[in-house]
């Protein structure tokens, strides 16, 4: 027999047989530091034991249910290398899981980390709706992209990528997206999530490779569809199917924005007072909104399908979710009428209140949820002009079902 062949036997002092075996509590060595730990029958685990600067330390190896015999004195042969070059096992094992889990987390995409952004600076914000804009947008433009990438990985290739076909034709939006990417990726930097400078930086940076907002030529976009054809278009608008078509035409005879008309809800509708009350969370100028309601506004509300469990007035495509903020323009598209966009029907009614009737202009700018006057104003004005509101409603919803002489248009009964 030969000295390491003493070693061995000396070493190895356990069997496989009496790991199993072993159920009073107790330390039971196998030697060269490697101990069994036992609890009692079910609970046993491995230790390996060292010295470090003169004081004894015990560090676990893992439950006997998961890591073998063999395995242990693997483990223990690894950890008395590290001990003969003088480096502490416990400390190289956080270490190594420390820089594991930095590894993990430079994993993260560029959409884990702007919605945790979003949500660490929602309560911050002042106006509830922010949240909204920023997931929409990046939604649009930037998660389609580079959203399921790693946010390290984020260079100016990608983030031009989002930017360019936005910049030249919606220079507002382009603004909003490349500051909001800017912000998501200065948060990761600061969370150590990614190194290095911030690729959609303008200073400095792409105010080299894209031309300033000043100086891009403004795409010449139709104005708003003019009030004289707004009978036309509606009635043809009610021989379209689905939830997209009602809600538009909702928006049309109730002047309300996008936002405030897919976020209705049936708490805050009256059917019969004939009145919606949008509560100022919102409403971009924070202030509570009554909403008169027209006959044709009841009409739309009162043929909409209900779902069971829940409070949307105008329900997805998808269980316990409201309609998106992209389905009235993906229904204008369809009606080859990609020229308009939802919000220019506000326009359309203010055009057609001025130059029609003779409703006060207050009333319209208070139909569309505008600050009226100055602070000194608004100070004495204690009401909203309801009741005229109701009158201008009417006369609008009534305007939007006439259908002008020589027009011929097929409708769809119940539309």
């Amino acid at each position: 027999m030969s000295w390491a062949d003493g070693i061995v036997r000396t070493a190895n002092r356990l069997s496989a047989t009496e790991v199993v075996k072993f159920k009073e509590p107790g330390r039971y060595c196998d030697g060269l530091g490697l101990w069994l730990q036992v609890r009692d029958k079910q609970r046993k685990s491995w230790l390996y034991r060292y010295m470090l600067h003169g004081t004894p330390r015990w560090m676990g190896l893992g439950p006997v249910h998961t890591v073998s015999l063999a395995d242990a004195r693997e483990k223990a042969r690894q950890c008395r290398k590290l001990v003969l070059d003088g480096v502490d096992p416990i400390g190289d094992r956080r270490t190594r899981k420390a820089a594991a889990a930095l590894q993990a987390a430079r994993g993260l995409s560029f959409q884990d980390c702007a919605e945790q952004y979003i949500e660490a600076h929602k309560a911050g914000w002042k106006n509830a709706k922010h949240a909204t804009q920023w997931t929409a947008t990046l939604s649009t433009y930037a998660y389609p992209i580079f959203g399921k990438l790693s946010v390290a990985d984020v260079d100016q290739a990608l983030v031009l990528k989002s930017l360019e076909p936005v910049w030249r034709t919606k220079p507002e939006t382009a603004k909003r997206l490349r500051g909001r990417i800017q912000s998501v990726l200065d948060w990761a930097t600061a969370r150590g999530y990614r190194q290095g400078d911030n690729p959609a930086r303008w200073r400095g940076h792409l105010d080299k490779l894209l031309p300033a907002r000043s100086k891009v030529a403004r795409v010449k976009h139709l104005a708003a569809l003019p009030y004289a054809e707004i009978g036309a278009f509606v009635a043809k608008l009610r021989e379209q199917e689905g939830t997209g078509a009602r809600c538009l035409e909702f928006v049309i005879v109730t002047c309300v924005r996008t936002s405030e008309a897919i976020g209705a809800r049936w708490s805050e509708i009256d059917l019969s007072k004939r009145l919606w009350i949008i509560p100022p969370d919102r409403m971009k100028a924070a202030r509570e909104h009554r909403v008169p309601l027209s006959d044709r506004a009841i009409e739309i509300l009162k043929a909409l399908p209900r779902e069971k469990g829940s409070d949307w007035v105008f329900i997805g495509g998808r269980a316990g979710t409201n309609l998106s903020n992209m389905a009235m323009l993906a229904l204008l598209k369809r009606m080859a009428r990609g020229d308009l966009t939802v919000h220019g029907f506000r326009s359309t009614f203010r055009d057609w209140a001025a130059e029609q009737t003779n409703f006060p202009r207050d009333a319209a700018e208070l139909a569309l949820a505008h600050a009226v006057g100055d602070k000194v104003e608004a100070a004495y004005r204690r009401g909203d002009m309801f009741e005229k509101r109701r009158k201008l409603a009417q006369a609008w919803a009534t305007y939007c079902s006439l259908v002008p002489r020589g027009e011929v248009v097929s409708l769809r009964k119940g539309g």
